[in-house]
């Protein structure tokens, strides 16, 4: 996404481990403790708010705006929300991926690659665009289509790989439910499953629903950075007795274990868990193009406007 406001535009004005998770019972009486040594605690919380990206299209942007820039290895999340016929016409990337999961409806994508496909609510596309990739992202049905989109870094010896896909299918991702927590599972485990997608840079992203009452444990690699994005609904977060969090919040977690969380409402909270290995490497972001150093955005903005070394197909191609 970022495909006009903060992709095309910048461009013309550019001048040269294994993790598992459990969940308790439902709660009964005082029973909040979290099981693990060292809890992660919420030390940051956001409000994703509405702002126009694309072409007329609205994100709630959490992960990627001045209040938290990146999330190492994050660069961006955003909450999508869009009806014909805005949406994300032609755009680039180099040197990440994207994650995008449909909660509602369906989008189209194509790139000038000759790949193309729609995905429809519950399926998920794991783009890695590396050396280079112009696509379109656009609105496949009638209504408001809804979803988020992702942005993981890659390393700087995968920036420059050839571009890959992984893409699921609502029915075949992988999912468990045990004392009112469903989980799905996108990337990395919990509850004993398994997702099949392979993350070259090391990620996890669960995708959880509590039932009232219920409470769940999941745990973390202790080296990850990790956060929590509420899609609806309310809950509590890394400590029994801290205020419930509602929609459309990011929640930065602190160093630890694993994370617990209780739904004391009476309606159930849905919310993604998402954790990754950080590169620890420096990021040179301008718009759509992500690299480690100046240079290397210099050479980007070369090779897309002469349509060499990986942009070569741009020269002639359009999305229908």
């Amino acid at each position: 996404m970022r495909a006009v406001n903060y992709g095309l535009l910048l461009l013309n004005q550019y001048q040269p481990n294994r993790v598992s998770g459990f969940v308790r019972r439902i709660m009964s009486g005082s029973d909040y403790s979290s099981g693990f040594d060292q809890p992660r605690l919420v030390v940051k919380k956001v409000l994703a708010k509405p702002q126009r990206e694309g072409d007329g299209a609205v994100v709630r942007r959490s992960i990627g705006r001045s209040e938290l820039k990146n999330l190492d290895p994050f660069l961006m999340l955003d909450e999508f929300s869009v009806s014909p016929p805005a949406g994300f016409p032609d755009h680039p990337h180099r040197g990440f991926e994207t994650v995008t999961y449909m909660l509602q409806g369906a989008f189209t994508h194509q790139d000038f690659a000759g790949h193309k496909g729609t995905i429809r609510t519950g399926d998920v596309q794991w783009m890695t665009a590396g050396r280079g990739i112009i696509h379109s992202e656009m609105p496949a049905d009638e209504g408001t289509q809804k979803g988020l989109q992702l942005w993981i870094n890659l390393a700087s010896k995968d920036k420059m790989i050839e571009p890959k896909y992984q893409e699921l299918l609502s029915e075949d991702i992988k999912r468990a439910e045990k004392d009112g927590v469903e989980v799905r599972v996108i990337a990395g485990e919990s509850m004993g499953v398994r997702s099949p997608v392979y993350t070259r840079t090391p990620t996890m992203y669960l995708d959880f629903t509590l039932k009232p009452r219920a409470q769940m444990h999941q745990s973390i690699s202790e080296s990850w950075n990790s956060f929590v994005y509420v899609i609806e609904g309310e809950g509590v977060f890394g400590s029994a007795n801290s205020s419930p969090v509602t929609a459309h919040h990011v929640l930065v977690l602190g160093p630890g274990d694993g994370l617990s969380v209780w739904n004391k409402s009476s309606k159930p909270v849905r919310f993604v868990l998402i954790g990754g290995q950080p590169l620890n490497e420096p990021v040179v972001q301008y718009g759509p193009f992500v690299m480690n150093t100046q240079k290397e955005i210099d050479q980007t903005f070369e090779d897309y406007h002469h349509c060499k070394n990986g942009f070569e197909m741009a020269k002639y191609w359009r999305s229908q």
